[in-house]
């Protein structure tokens, strides 16, 4: 398996791959649930974070509590 690092920065520097087409999913520790997370809104990586750009803030995401990476609603990558 890959890590999750590897599929990040393929998903947001691969021209031929559009970010549109990926989600990501996330454990939130708060409420418990996965969460996801639209790879549009992946701004960069940074160390072992990823910082996102969602509703007008920037959030910094553990990559460890990165679960789930689909395509179209496929599984391509899980933890």
């Amino acid at each position: 398996m890959k890590p999750i690092q590897d599929i990040v920065n393929r998903i947001l520097h691969d021209a031929s791959l559009q970010k549109e087409e990926y989600v990501l999913f996330y454990y939130d520790r708060i409420e418990k649930v996965l969460k996801e997370i639209p790879a549009t809104s992946i701004k960069k990586l940074e160390g072992t974070f990823l910082i996102l750009h969602l509703e007008g803030e920037e959030v910094e995401i553990p990559l460890h509590r990165i679960r789930e990476v689909r395509k179209e609603g496929k599984l391509i990558w899980k933890r």
